[in-house]
């Protein structure tokens, strides 16, 4: 016997705030990451954001190498708001072996975050992630943007990745 799904529960009041990021966004052209570690590369991805009418909303990122398209990159996890504020957490686990709790503020349609707790697998790839920093933004043209920054072991905070998406469905 299948589960039944309601695609009519409404959004938790909660989360009224954060509406503007539901649906599903992919990036017009690719996105462009870089970092002195590695050499620069384009990608492009897929963010998907729902929710089952608690008060969580639910995640995820997909991103491929934009010639190759070889995957590179999930994340998926959850964001909630503390009620009756304008802060907001994701909780995010990486394929990487990358888990964090990332924090920060809403204001108007922008959304900053910083990571706040970092977790990985014992046997994770050195440099380790130090710090993330993520600020999404919601363009008066309807077109989401996103840029991450990361420090690690031996390179200080700065812009990792930066793309934009348009709303698909």
């Amino acid at each position: 016997m299948a589960c039944p799904v309601n695609n009519t529960v409404e959004l938790n009041p909660t989360l009224l705030p954060l509406e503007w990021l539901l649906g599903t966004w992919e990036c017009d052209e690719p996105g462009e990451g870089s970092f002195p570690t590695i050499k620069p590369f384009r990608y492009t991805e897929t963010l998907h954001f729902s929710h089952v009418g608690q008060p969580v909303i639910n995640f995820m990122f997909n991103a491929f190498h934009a010639e190759s398209k070889k995957p590179m990159h999930r994340e998926c996890g959850f964001v909630r708001m503390q009620p009756g504020t304008n802060r907001v957490a994701f909780i995010i686990a990486q394929n990487s072996g990358l888990v964090e709790i990332e924090e920060g503020e809403l204001t108007g349609q922008q959304l900053s975050l910083q990571s706040q707790q970092l977790a990985r697998t014992s046997f994770a790839k050195e440099p380790y992630v130090k710090q993330i920093c993520r600020v999404f933004q919601l363009r008066p043209d309807g077109k989401l943007e996103q840029t991450v920054s990361m420090a690690t072991d031996n390179q200080p905070l700065m812009q990792h990745l930066r793309i934009t998406y348009r709303r698909s469905s």
